[in-house]
């Protein structure tokens, strides 16, 4: 498909893995100049070269996203090696699923400090310059339990909530001056995250990780999970000039699951 995304920069974090790699790849077909940005190098080179086996570039650089000083000098570095930042697509950072009887302050902070914080900071960091060039998009990935509470994933859930409050905050700020803002809530998808997922659940439930996995694709309309190559289909639509009149949604992907207006 055209989305006429050639030679947008488009800056994509966590794209080692996962949802965000999925990005990496279908922006970069689409003729996009990415770079991607992750903590671990050693999968940010692995990406790398998974994506160049199919005649695909990506450029890298690693950063700590909660940090927001670093956050700022990555996309500073971006934007003086790549040209200004055209889109965002935030993918960086999960946190960890636990029992609630695990669910401590320690954990609540870190559970903020590894979804919500990278998230902002990243936003922080080029939202203003976006505005200031009249253009701009941003697409933030933030999982389905920001809508729907589980005892397994209080903190992860809260820090989702928030993102998709501050996201529709930032939409509504900055449409007049060309500056979009999206969010993409999925469902159970199959990445090291759904894994982490289900190894908290056995360990609170005690029942085996395959007993589960066909619950939860049970309880699901389309008898499965999700791939993250749709998430990053809709995540490019979104980011592309095809949505421009497209700001502050909030687009469930969980495969019917949450039956939710």
């Amino acid at each position: 498909m055209n989305l006429e995304l050639e030679g947008r920069v488009v800056v994509i974090t966590g794209a080692s893995k996962g949802i965000g790699l999925a990005c990496a790849e279908l922006f970069a077909r689409e003729g996009a100049k990415v770079v991607g940005i992750s903590r671990d190098l050693h999968r940010l080179h692995e990406a790398q070269r998974q994506l160049g086996a199919s005649g695909l570039t990506m450029a890298v650089h690693t950063a700590d996203l909660s940090d927001s000083v670093a956050t700022r000098m990555v996309m500073e570095c971006i934007e003086n090696d790549h040209g200004p930042i055209d889109v965002l697509v935030n993918c960086a950072g999960a946190a960890r699923r636990r029992p609630v009887d695990e669910l401590d302050a320690e954990a609540i902070h870190a559970a903020m400090q590894a979804k919500y914080f990278p998230y902002m900071h990243a936003i922080d960091a080029v939202i203003r310059h976006m505005a200031v060039r009249g253009h701009g998009s941003i697409v933030n990935v933030a999982g389905q339990g920001g809508r729907q509470a589980n005892p397994l994933h209080i903190g992860g859930g809260a820090a989702n909530a928030a993102l998709m409050l501050a996201s529709v905050g930032y939409a509504t700020a900055y449409a007049a001056r060309g500056v979009r803002v999206n969010v993409i809530n999925p469902g159970t998808t199959r990445t090291e995250r759904m894994e982490e997922g289900l190894a908290a659940s056995v360990r609170a439930t005690g029942r085996s990780q395959d007993e589960l996995l066909k619950e939860l694709t049970d309880e699901i309309p389309f008898g499965r999970v999700a791939e993250p190559e749709e998430i990053a289909r809709v995540a490019a639509f979104l980011a592309s000039p095809m949505a421009s009149y497209v700001t502050g949604a909030i687009i469930p992907m969980d495969g019917g699951k949450a039956g939710v207006i």
